[in-house]
């Protein structure tokens, strides 16, 4: 009997010296103030290539139209060219979800980043066998479609881990470095993407648009190319270290009973967002454009969207620091409700708005709406779903709902032009898109304030306690999760039942 426990012992105390210690809060850990942030920044800025490569294609689709005329306009490629990069952002944030919870954030994410630089370099470089512009045009969606997998691997992988390493940050302004670091670069690259087109049509002038909208989206290689050093450089978040499930058997039954309802109101919120806001974003510099007419100069028709774009900034920065006061949920819901109401207004007035002598007036108004979407979902979506589930299955969750927004981005690229083209006068034409942003966004903005559960500054370590005492109560070996699994001694026990 005392050989038997002095073998228990000397098992322990194996298990405790390569485990690394439980602590009771991730903000106790050896790090410094910059050891600590710096992986939120290696994690989420790689997101201002979403907004960059996904904002730039707006202006791109406008310079293809006045070059290619009817061959692009009067095709599928104009709607593929646009959105096609949203279906491939669907597939690359399922299945970075799964590889970022069953193998590494790390290297999800570096892989990811690969694959921008890539596919950015290539859909720069896009030519037809033979000149062919429709070869060139099938090219330009095949590689944008490519590039999509790469962006939809920086959210469930950068953002689940800037999530995760703010978690080690003072307590109070967790959601403001989530935010600065997610949704401010995503806005950041919106702006950017209004900028470059802007100069350089200016530069090479209206007769050498060929060159310029290359030179417009061979730019979007150097934010990722950028991050590289930081993310080899990256290590494994702290919460991932001790939750993951990389090692083990996930329970799938139980992390559907205990998540779907919380997962479909995030999926539904951010579907709504995305809907309008992508929709908006890619078709600006088309609407202005049609305002202006086509004696308008086309770079100070850009220059016009810059300043409209510009709007989002505000929105968002002002709205990282609102989050952290009043909570995630209702700067959500007071937001977009807001914007709602805004939209509405823009609808009525919008046959005095739309006169060419009150555009000035019109992208006010529309930057407004804009600031006021930043400010609610745009900003706190993405930090409702990764904080909203354990950190073991946090990738795919994340994931999940992300895909449901580009879903719903897809879905607004291809119907916005349906409800415009069918709207029986050119006032409708311009009302019709906001009458059902508006009202989507009303009812996003319900069902946040009813269904969304509260958002607190250590939500992700209760969320963790909870999901490890749930699956413990329904039989799952909870001592598995963690990295410190992997380097365990086999026990000679029998092994708990797996649910």
């Amino acid at each position: 009997m005392s050989e038997k426990i002095e073998t228990q012992q000397a098992r322990d105390e194996s298990d405790r010296s390569l485990s690394p210690p439980r602590r009771g809060s991730l903000t106790q850990t050896d790090k410094g103030t910059w050891d600590r942030l710096w992986p939120v920044i290696a994690c989420g800025a790689g997101l201002f290539s979403d907004g960059y490569l996904n904002g730039v294609i707006g202006s791109v689709n406008t310079m293809l139209s006045t070059i290619y005329a009817d061959e692009y306009t009067k095709s599928s490629a104009q709607q593929n060219v646009s959105s096609i990069t949203f279906a491939g952002t669907v597939v690359g944030m399922l299945f970075f979800g799964y590889t970022s919870d069953h193998y590494s954030r790390k290297w999800s994410l570096f892989t990811s980043t690969i694959i921008i630089l890539l596919f950015a370099a290539l859909g720069a470089g896009s030519y037809g066998a033979g000149g062919s512009v429709g070869g060139l045009l099938a090219a330009l969606t095949a590689y944008r479609f490519f590039l999509g997998i790469g962006i939809g691997g920086e959210y469930p992988a950068g953002s689940v881990g800037c999530a995760e390493s703010t978690g080690e940050l003072k307590s109070g302004t967790r959601n403001m470095w989530f935010i600065l670091f997610t949704n401010v670069q995503i806005d950041l690259g919106f702006v950017v993407a209004a900028i470059v087109p802007m100069i350089t049509v200016l530069a090479t002038t209206e007769k050498h648009l060929r060159a310029a909208w290359r030179i417009c989206l061979g730019i979007g290689v150097l934010p990722p190319l950028s991050l590289l050093y930081l993310r080899i450089k990256l290590q494994e978040p702290e919460a991932f270290k001790r939750e993951t499930m990389a090692n083990t058997k996930t329970p799938w039954l139980l992390c559907i009973k205990f998540y779907w309802k919380r997962l479909a109101v995030v999926c539904t919120i951010w579907f709504i967002y995305d809907f309008s806001v992508y929709a908006f974003g890619i078709y600006s510099s088309s609407i202005l454009a049609n305002l202006l007419g086509t004696s308008y100069p086309l770079w100070k028709s850009f220059g016009w969207n810059v300043l409209l774009n510009f709007f989002y900034m505000p929105g968002c920065i002002a709205g990282a620091f609102v989050s952290d006061k009043f909570g995630p949920r209702k700067t959500l819901a007071a937001g977009v409700i807001a914007q709602g109401i805004v939209g509405f207004i823009m609808a009525g007035c919008y046959a005095s708005l739309s006169k060419k002598e009150n555009i000035a007036a019109f992208v006010v108004v529309y930057g407004i709406f804009l600031a006021l979407g930043e400010l609610g979902p745009g900003n706190n979506i993405g930090l409702v779903a990764s904080k909203t589930s354990a950190t073991s299955i946090r990738g795919q969750y994340y994931g999940i709902a992300a895909a449901m927004g580009k879903v719903g981005a897809f879905v607004g690229g291809y119907v916005f032009p349906v409800i415009q083209n069918n709207a029986p006068n050119p006032t409708r034409r311009g009302q019709d898109p906001f009458f059902v942003a508006s009202a989507l966004a009303i009812f996003s903005g319900c069902v946040a304030v009813f269904l969304l559960p509260h958002i607190g500054q250590d939500t992700i370590e209760e969320e963790d306690i909870k999901f490890r005492a749930y699956l413990e109560s329904n039989g799952y070996d909870v001592t598995q999760m963690g990295m410190h699994a992997l380097l365990a001694p086999p026990s000679n026990e029998p092994e708990r039942e797996k649910v």
